[in-house]
């Protein structure tokens, strides 16, 4: 069973008692083993949408249909790790069940071997990052969502991050939502990317990227980019813009 999102609607009221209208109706799937891309700019309410997924908002218009008691493996903007327990502590309180053999093989992917017994105040954001995507990982879910985790990293890093991130994606055949700010990331790490205007977000485009993920090398990604590019100077963020680009990029 895979992932549909189906919002007619959401929206906030203000103190003075005014409405505004944070997400337009919008309607996607995902399935497992692919990875979902959500792409916009800031403030159109991808985090808002985010909590609707994932139950923690049911004041909206809509229904999301995910499999029944579907773990779910999150990875927020910030790593939130509690500052009084190790790295392994933090793994293991989230996912309690995790066999010593699955943790280390986590542990060695990330590069966090070294880092078992350290606190999050002796943590890069590089290594607190990688301890909560092992967090994520280790409750084994159907349903992963990774919230900008690759934010506020320098590109180096980003990059050895988003290499380990494709390695556990491709591990087992979860369902990963990813929201991104990087046309790159994106590209690299997705298999469907979902377009979202300003806010009231709604989508403006769907693209398939037929290419799989771990044939994609720079000349390939170069290519996706360049085709993505030359959608949008056509004009197609318009009203059928959506349907033009939904076709396969090969």
């Amino acid at each position: 069973m895979r992932l549909e999102v189906d919002i007619t609607g959401k929206t906030f009221r203000s103190a003075a008692g005014g409405t505004h209208e944070v997400l337009a109706p919008l309607k996607f799937a995902v399935c497992p083993g692919e990875v979902g891309v959500l792409i916009g700019p800031s403030g159109c309410g991808k985090s808002t949408m985010l909590r609707i997924i994932l139950g923690l908002d049911s004041d909206f218009q809509g229904r999301i249909s995910r499999p029944p008691q579907a773990r779910i493996g999150m990875v927020f903007q910030e790593p939130r790790l509690l500052p009084w327990r190790s790295v392994e502590q933090n793994v293991r309180l989230a996912a309690p069940d995790v066999t010593d053999a699955k943790l280390s093989e986590l542990f060695r992917i990330l590069e966090l071997e070294a880092h078992r017994s350290h606190f999050p105040g002796e943590l890069s954001l590089g290594l607190a990052r990688r301890v909560a995507l092992a967090r994520a990982f280790a409750v084994e879910p159907d349903l992963l969502v990774l919230d900008e985790p690759l934010a506020s990293l320098d590109d180096a890093l980003a990059g050895r991050l988003r290499d380990e991130i494709a390695t556990l994606v491709a591990s087992r055949p979860v369902m990963t939502l990813l929201v991104t700010h990087s046309l790159d990331d994106a590209i690299r790490l997705g298999d469907r990317l979902f377009f979202l205007s300003p806010r009231p977000a709604r989508i403006v485009h769907e693209v398939p990227i037929a290419i799989p993920r771990d044939a994609r090398g720079d000349a390939e990604i170069a290519a996706i980019k360049a085709s993505l590019v030359q959608r949008t100077q056509n004009g197609q963020d318009g009203e059928h813009g959506g349907e033009r680009a939904s076709r396969d990029i090969s």
